[in-house]
């Protein structure tokens, strides 16, 4: 077995060829020529019974070295740079020990290297297309608080949500016109305007992409969660098999607080962060949707909890608990290929114990409603009326 230790970078890449104990080390660019350079020495090293194996840290374009790696019949292991410590706490931190080091513990094992899951080419793009979604909405958002900035100086009234709409930038447009800040105003409109076209296009892109998708189907069938969570979800998700558990999905989504425990010491504090940041950030959206579909969310057990972190804890950290709640669901709804079952959010215990308390209430009711149907007999102006052979009383006025 010839083992191969890769410390990668974005022009060039270190070498570290493993076999018997001896090290042999090269350096090529990350150019065609270098790659070239590289497969024709990897073709002279193994024997006639070995194999060749190389691994390398997860970097951005370790995909498309992995690809021209393994089209050249040489296995790729993937390493996660964040669980795999020993080159990042290393002293001696050079290209040449980190690839040695890759290198010596390839030779011990794969299964003693922490391996990184690289996403389908599908989940890429959608990513890809994401991002750079996400990078034109900000873009927008900077423009639109400089208007609000002039809006502001010029005393005008800022109106929340006016800028959203096509419409409603031209009349902002139009009173700034009557100013002095009016030339300042137009490129920032125009350029908010092509944005929200290009904003567009890339979603009437994404759409066609993720049509028949059944993650995507799933998901949407959650009350809060739109076609951007949905999609972002879909993306960062990407194969659900992949975890084990609710719990080992809520993780990768870094929804779960860090614990550390040491002999009969537990320690637990913030959430880890650790996963991909647009997932967290779409599964936190879909508790806001939630929270703003009320009439709809509010007898859910998810929300009666929030209700009740709300008074005693901070916002965010009830959102957030929400979050890994929301996290839990989508798991189990991708996992057993089910939709959103609204029956399933309402407290069954709950439910069964006020059973009899509402059966009692329907009764009164009914009773209420039955004695309201029943005409009242009117009172009589005279009240010896009905009382007949009997002399009334005459009762004389003294004084």
């Amino acid at each position: 077995m010839v083992n191969v230790g890769v410390d990668l970078h974005k022009t060039q890449f270190t070498v570290c060829v493993r076999r018997d104990g001896e090290e042999q080390f090269a350096r090529y660019p990350t150019t065609e020529e270098g790659y070239q350079a590289f497969l024709s020495a990897a073709a002279a090293w193994p024997g006639s019974e070995e194999e060749v194996r190389a691994g390398v840290e997860s970097t951005g374009n370790t995909r498309y070295f992995k690809n021209r790696l393994e089209a050249a019949g040489i296995g790729v292991t993937v390493i996660n740079p964040l669980q795999f410590k020993v080159i990042n706490a290393s002293i001696n931190k050079t290209d040449r020990h980190d690839a040695a080091t890759i290198a010596e513990f390839m030779e011990l094992g794969i299964g003693k290297l922490p391996e990184a899951h690289l996403c389908s080419r599908e989940s890429e793009q959608l990513r890809r297309l994401l991002k750079a979604r996400k990078t034109l909405v900000e873009a927008a958002v900077v423009l639109k608080n400089q208007i609000h900035a002039l809006l502001t100086a010029e005393g005008m009234e800022d109106v929340k949500g006016s800028l959203q709409s096509k419409r409603g930038r031209q009349r902002v447009l139009d009173a700034l016109n009557q100013c002095a800040n009016g030339l300042v105003a137009q490129p920032l409109f125009a350029t908010i305007d092509l944005l929200a076209a290009e904003v567009k296009r890339i979603e009437d892109h994404i759409r066609p992409l993720v049509a028949g998708d059944r993650m995507v189907e799933l998901l949407l069938t959650i009350p809060g969660c739109g076609e951007i969570c949905a999609w972002t979800i879909r993306a960062y998700t990407d194969d659900i098999q992949r975890f084990a558990s609710a719990k080992k999905y809520a993780a990768f989504a870094g929804v779960v607080p860090w614990v550390h425990n040491s002999n009969e010491t537990v320690q637990h504090g913030k959430i880890t962060k650790r996963g991909p940041r647009e997932l967290r950030t779409a599964i936190v959206q879909v508790v806001m949707g939630m929270l703003r579909l009320k009439t709809k969310t509010f007898s859910w057990r998810l929300m009666e909890r929030y209700v009740a972190m709300r008074k005693h804890k901070r916002p965010g950290v009830a959102i957030i608990a929400a979050a890994r709640k929301v996290a839990t669901i989508i798991w189990h709804m991708l996992n057993e290929d089910a939709e959103f079952d609204v029956s399933k959010m309402v407290d069954r215990k709950a439910a069964e114990q006020s059973e009899p308390i509402n059966q009692t209430l329907q009764l009164v009711k009914e009773a209420l409603a039955e004695k309201a149907e029943k005409p009242v007999a009117k009172k009589t102006e005279n009240k010896n009326e009905g009382k007949t052979g009997v002399a009334s009383k005459k009762i004389r006025k003294v004084g």
